[in-house]
């Protein structure tokens, strides 16, 4: 799979924001000609890019980092399993993991381990990934 098919989300997302800057930048130079133009005065370039940087930067920190951070940061914290991701289902593991040592006799520890390797269990917390043949088609 090509780049541009793998990371297209990530492509349109960087050509959305280049077009929204560009369009904000130029429509802001023919605002601040023309604010320029009814006071009289000449419309000085390195004016306008103090203030155009202000409001753009005023801009991202209220609206681009806020939504930045609500979803990479979130995502992120669900991610590495923080106590306030967790689903919370240690205690459901844990007795699953009693009723399996109760009826599973000596291959109770084993069959735990081979459950917990296939599922990449971290913490009691079970995370899906995909499956090779040879695990599908194991028996415990």
């Amino acid at each position: 799979m090509s780049n541009a098919k793998k990371y297209a989300y990530a492509w349109i997302t960087i050509g959305f924001f280049l077009i929204s800057i560009a369009g904000h930048w130029i429509f802001g130079w023919y605002a601040f000609v023309n604010e320029a133009a009814d006071h009289g005065q000449p419309a000085i370039f390195a004016d306008y890019l103090v203030e155009m940087g202000r409001d753009t930067f005023e801009n991202w920190q209220s609206e681009f980092l806020q939504l930045l951070w609500q979803v990479v940061g979130l995502a992120y914290f669900l991610y590495v399993g923080s106590p306030s991701s967790k689903e919370n289902d240690d205690r459901l593991e844990a007795k699953i993991d009693e009723l399996i040592r109760l009826g599973g006799g000596e291959k109770a520890d084993a069959l735990i381990a081979d459950i917990d390797r296939r599922f990449v269990r971290a913490g009691g917390h079970a995370q899906p990934h995909g499956h090779d043949n040879e695990d599908e088609q194991s028996e415990p």
